[in-house]
């Protein structure tokens, strides 16, 4: 069974950086495309970046670029979302979620998810 668990998230202002962790378990980590999304409330969820199962391909929302980046480490299952002068509108519940394929591609589709963590910044 896939587990996903994100943490790092908190309250920051605008301006300041936090870096969202997801610790996985129950595959082979390094098979997998691992992917970033957020939702906030009354709204659908958003694509915020994602990462192939080697870690060579990266993809970014035209929102995030430049600010957020999205790594991950083999050696502790961990995909990592570090992001940057942070602004009022990255508010949101942050999802981590894994992919069915080592590739990442532009449909986004993503398989597994965890219980999101919140981040919130201010003004």
């Amino acid at each position: 069974q896939v587990q996903l668990v994100e943490s790092g998230g908190g309250l920051v202002q605008a301006g300041g950086s936090l870096r969202l962790s997801c610790a996985t378990s129950g595959r082979t980590f390094s098979r997998y495309a691992m992917g970033w999304f957020r939702q906030v409330p009354g709204k659908e969820r958003e694509f915020v970046a994602d990462i192939s199962g080697s870690g060579y391909s990266t993809s970014y929302a035209d929102s995030v670029k430049g600010r957020f980046t999205i790594s991950r480490d083999s050696a502790k299952n961990t995909v990592y979302l570090q992001m940057n002068s942070l602004k009022p509108e990255d508010t949101a519940v942050y999802y981590c979620a894994e992919r069915r394929s080592m590739y990442i591609s532009g449909d986004h589709e993503y398989d597994y998810w965890g219980q999101g963590t919140q981040v919130t910044v201010s003004s």
